[in-house]
Parts: C-alpha cells; structure tokens; sequence
C-alpha cells in the first residue's frame, strides 16, 4: 500500500547514504490458524507458511536483488520464513532477539476468543489507543523502542546505499512503522495489522535526513501472481 510522499519526516540512521529496509512478515503459523495469541512463544510455520516462504523468496529476489544484509528475529517461525531466501543466496545474516514479536506474557497460546472473555477491559482499553500490557509482557512503547534501535543498528552495519531485508512479526512492523513517520503514540493504530509474508519498505534518505513508508503491507502472493500474468 503506497503512502503519500509528504509523509516524510527527519531520520536518525548512523548512514549518510540512502537505506532500504525490507520488512517481512513471517509465514502462516499454527497459531495463526488457530486464532491464539503468539507472543514471544512459537508454534511453527504451517505447510501453507512454508510455501508463502518460497513465494517470498522468489519475489524478494526478483525485486531487491542481493541485499547487504539479512536479519532476522531468532524465533523460528521467522527464522524458518528466512530460510526459503537465505537458500538463494550468499549474503551477510544477523539474528536479533530485538526483533521478536511484542511480548504477551501469560496470553502466549492462549485462543483470542477466551481472552476476550476474560480480559474484556484490557481489550477495550486497547482499542482506546491505551498502552496496556496484556498477560503482564511489555507496552508497545518499549516494543517501538527495541525495534527501532535494532533497525537502526542494522543499518549502521551497512556503508550506506544499501538494502537490508529484515525478518520479523506485525507487532514490530507496526511500531516500526509509525516510528519511521515520528508518529506519536498509539501510531501503530493507524497501520493495520501486516499479513503473513507481507512486505514494508521503510527508506532514509541521507542526503535529506528523512525516512519515508514507502510501501506497508503488500501481500507477496499478489506480486507473484502479478508477474506470472506479465
């Protein structure tokens, strides 16, 4: 989903040249079938997963070439999504635990219809925009915080001029998200939540000290279908 350009504003990566950070979201889990909350906890990509994998690897590739640098968050569902495109090619990895998805606490594999019965005020108040811990894990201000200093250590590892594909989750797309934009807390509640192997593009321009959303949430499958009709 492409945003408008004057959505720009000033950045802080330790780069003077311009950075492309892909995001990815991880393929289809378990859990994600089975509506329970995730967390840092792991179910394991399903076969469908593990194909939407394949299918964003190709498309990665095909549209990004060899990146400078892959990371990606150390829990096996997106570990395992990083997988099918470090086959493809020979390029510099970083796991980062910064990356993880948003921590949950005691929601971790527990089924959203039970939680909504037995925690409807948290449910409400985070729909306010509160920031609420749910299960007793973390805010979503100290997930911005990580992700963001992850993102900005991956690029200084860079020279500049490069693009770097990150493997991670929605919770830290999101956040990372409004974080690129400076948006104010609850940001991320203007993003909707990225599908599974879903791509955002976040740019910093050195030259002019900006960051921009270049694209949030384009599923990889209607790329592949796109360049199969061409």
């Amino acid at each position: 989903m492409p945003l408008p350009r004057a959505a720009r504003l000033r950045g802080e990566f330790p780069v003077s040249g311009r950075i492309r950070l892909v995001l990815v979201r991880h393929g289809e889990s378990v859990w994600n079938v089975e509506e329970r909350y995730q967390g840092q906890a792991d179910s394991g990509l399903t076969a469908a997963g593990r194909e939407q994998a394949e299918v964003a690897a190709a498309v990665l590739l095909a549209r990004f070439g060899t990146p400078e640098l892959v990371v990606s968050s150390d829990l096996p569902r997106a570990w395992d999504t990083a997988g099918a495109y470090l086959r493809r090619l020979d390029v510099q990895v970083k796991r980062d635990a910064r990356l993880r998805e948003t921590d949950v606490g005691t929601w971790a594999g527990r089924p959203f219809t039970e939680i909504a019965q037995e925690h409807p005020e948290v449910l409400a108040a985070l729909g306010r925009g509160e920031d609420v811990r749910r299960g007793g894990g973390e805010t979503f201000a100290e997930l911005r915080r990580r992700v963001w200093r992850a993102l900005v250590d991956a690029a200084g590892m860079t020279a500049g001029d490069a693009t770097v594909v990150v493997f991670t989750h929605g919770g830290p797309i999101r956040v990372a998200a409004a974080a690129a934009l400076r948006l104010p807390p609850p940001g991320h509640l203007a993003f909707a939540p990225p599908v599974n192997t879903s791509l955002t593009v976040i740019g910093y321009a050195g030259e002019q000290r900006h960051n921009s959303v270049a694209e949030y949430n384009s599923p990889t499958a209607w790329a592949a279908r796109a360049a199969r009709a061409d």
